[in-house]
């Protein structure tokens, strides 16, 4: 083409034409990148036992640089439960954070000859060991934020604080969690220690442990710990608001940034409408300034 137009040098006019027709003919349209389209998967596996799946919303547009994730805990007492509880939280976090990626799983439930403690707590573990693993493929980044309610707070905060060595966990959110079973609430209580002895796998912890503190959060808080934020009722007849306060105390003195929240009522189902509205609302905050998308 070059060659072409130097032989038409000569002749100003065609020359002209001929080199808007290259112009023209040599530009190269790039193609917008293509956006990810949103993806569903449930149930997906992250261990042998039927209980270790997880549900897995990925958002449109995500990207291994920017899209972070939040893991969803349920409640149950360490033995009953399922994802299926925190589907209210799906849906609020789709509607208002439609960019995070969203992981909802379940963990194996204790029962006798299957101990709580350390395996949920590891169960966490191996959810976001794998994601990790997977960032290229999914298009998510491996930073997390952990949402606990009840005994999934538990679990949340105790991986947090003991477990999360490489610090991909940014924040937790503990709504009704229990921290402290050292508490008189719970010390106190006739059926607390046979209660424990089930839960915890001895096997796991040194001889010798107390493990009333080896498994509250409240004994695991270090300057290390991730901002947490609180709900507490002032009227829980299952966790007491002490183990909020107790929590704050631990966090406060370690210099942990933290927010704690008390609303009027129980063990969450009795709140008002003002209430989970104020709930969403700081629990939003939590997110954006600890799990930013910048």
């Amino acid at each position: 083409m070059k060659k072409f137009v130097q032989i038409l040098f000569l002749i100003p006019l065609v020359s002209f034409l001929m080199s808007s027709c290259s112009s023209e003919n040599d530009t190269v349209i790039e193609d917008e990148p293509v956006l990810l389209a949103a993806e569903i998967l449930l149930d997906v596996a992250y261990g042998p036992n039927a209980r270790q799946i997880y549900d897995l919303y990925l958002p449109e547009g995500r990207t291994k640089e920017t899209t972070k994730v939040i893991v969803l805990i349920h409640g149950g007492g360490w033995t009953s439960g399922d994802k299926a509880d925190m589907s209210n939280f799906v849906s609020l976090l789709q509607e208002n954070y439609p960019d995070y990626a969203v992981v909802n799983m379940n963990y194996v439930l204790a029962e006798v000859g299957v101990p709580a403690f350390p395996n949920q707590f590891l169960d966490v573990d191996s959810v976001i060991t794998q994601l990790s693993s997977q960032e290229e493929d999914l298009q998510i980044k491996a930073e997390f934020g952990l949402i606990g309610t009840s005994a999934g707070a538990h679990i949340a905060l105790m991986y947090d604080y003991s477990y999360d060595i490489t610090n991909k966990v940014k924040f937790v959110a503990n709504i009704v969690g229990p921290t402290d079973f050292t508490d008189p609430f719970y010390a106190d209580n006739p059926n607390f220690q046979l209660v424990l002895s089930l839960l915890v796998d001895e096997n796991a912890y040194p001889q010798g442990t107390n493990y009333a503190e080896a498994v509250s959060p409240v004994y695991q808080v270090t300057s290390s710990s991730s901002p947490t934020i609180l709900f507490y009722g002032d009227q829980d007849p299952i966790v007491p608001l002490s183990n909020g306060e107790t929590l704050e105390a631990a966090l406060n003195s370690a210099s942990v940034p933290n927010s704690f929240t008390i609303y009027s009522g129980g063990h969450g189902d009795d709140w008002s409408l003002g209430d989970y509205v104020d709930l969403q609302s700081k629990l939003g905050v939590h997110i954006e300034t600890y799990l930013p998308l910048q």
